[in-house]
């Protein structure tokens, strides 16, 4: 009887040990080169982070959670290199500024005038990540997983220190712009010069800028409006900018329950941003009219000049990576196809001509 107490109490012993070693606390370092002033690195700690708490809630496992942002780890930019490397476990990746590591995922900063709604770019954009291969391919070269999140920016506006009634007043200025954006300037006369949301105000004030390409909900923020007080709706277009990542051979390794955790606060982050986003474009342009500047919004025959004048910069993008060996004929087409499908009305077809 003693024998059979000793071995019951063991066995109960046995299991509570197993169950104790099964709990887990996993740290994950999460990294970001903007500030969380602006929305998309905000939402990571208000929904995201949450969101894989939440979804992780009766698994056994819990996250301890290191967050770094405003380029405290890694700086617009590198954040890439800095997951890619395990420097950070997870970080919000810009596309944008990888445009040589992530060339595909720059399909809409090659084809502007094409749609102003950011949720629809940005819903399709995760779900031909879902779909494509070729798509994920570039992310897992880097040795990244993507986990969605999709950025969706706002209809790009220029905003500048003179002016602007016609195409001619551009002529010999200096806008800054991010990334590929640059093209947009290419036929007005403009000089771009290649630049992002943490040094506008600055450059803008010193006069190495006298106007930006930028985006309503981020231009308030970054009180630009301070420097750059005309405001011209050109109507550039939304884009999709970047969204989150884990370095691939972490993730790897990690329980299915943690996968599948990530990939749900992904989804959670880009409905939340979204919503988020589309209650304050408005907002943002009324609250910089009432800070003082001015808003314009440009004829369509303004619009099909700027856009006409511009090189076929989609065309050339995607014949560039053909040539490396990258589908940009392919994610052109199938971008391009699916905008018109949803409804846009593009002001050119880039991949028809």
């Amino acid at each position: 009887m003693k024998r059979l107490a000793s071995t019951l109490l063991a066995t109960v012993v046995l299991a509570g040990a197993s169950l104790t070693a099964q709990a887990e606390t996993i740290d994950i370092t999460v990294a970001a080169g903007h500030p969380p002033v602006f929305r998309w690195v905000k939402h990571i700690t208000q929904t995201f982070i949450p969101a894989v708490n939440k979804a992780l809630e009766g698994t056994d496992i819990t996250v301890n959670w290191s967050e770094h942002y405003g380029g405290s780890l890694a700086k617009v930019g590198g954040v890439l290199e800095a997951v890619e490397e395990g420097l950070a476990e997870v970080g919000l990746v810009s596309s944008l500024f990888e445009a040589a590591k992530l060339s595909p995922q720059n399909v809409t900063y090659f084809t502007p005038f094409v749609s102003s709604d950011a949720t629809a770019i940005s819903d399709l954009i995760d779900a031909l990540h879902e779909e494509n291969k070729e798509l994920r391919q570039s992310w897992e070269e880097n040795n990244l997983e993507y986990l969605g999140a999709a950025i969706g920016i706002d209809d790009y506006l220029l905003m500048t220190n003179f002016p602007v009634k016609t195409l001619d007043d551009l002529k010999g200025k200096k806008i800054g712009a991010p990334g590929p954006a640059v093209n947009w300037l290419k036929g007005t006369g403009a000089i771009g010069v290649s630049g992002n949301l943490t040094t506008y105000y600055n450059e803008l004030k010193t006069g190495v800028y006298d106007g930006v390409i930028v985006f309503a909900t981020a231009a308030l923020p970054g009180k630009l409006y301070e420097v750059a007080p005309h405001i011209t709706r050109v109507g550039f277009g939304a884009q999709y900018a970047g969204g989150i990542a884990a370095n691939k051979d972490w993730y790897d390794a990690q329980p299915e329950a943690l996968q599948k955790a990530l990939k749900k606060g992904g989804v959670a982050q880009r409905k939340a941003y979204h919503t988020d986003l589309d209650a304050a474009i408005s907002a943002s342009l009324d609250a910089m009219r009432a800070k003082g500047a001015t808003v314009t919004e440009v004829s369509p025959e303004f619009r099909m000049k700027w856009a006409a004048g511009m090189e076929n910069v989609a065309k050339d993008w995607a014949a560039k990576l053909d040539g490396e060996g990258k589908p940009g004929s392919k994610v052109l087409e199938t971008y391009m196809n699916a905008m018109r499908d949803s409804g846009a009305t593009p002001v050119r077809n880039w991949d028809q001509e």
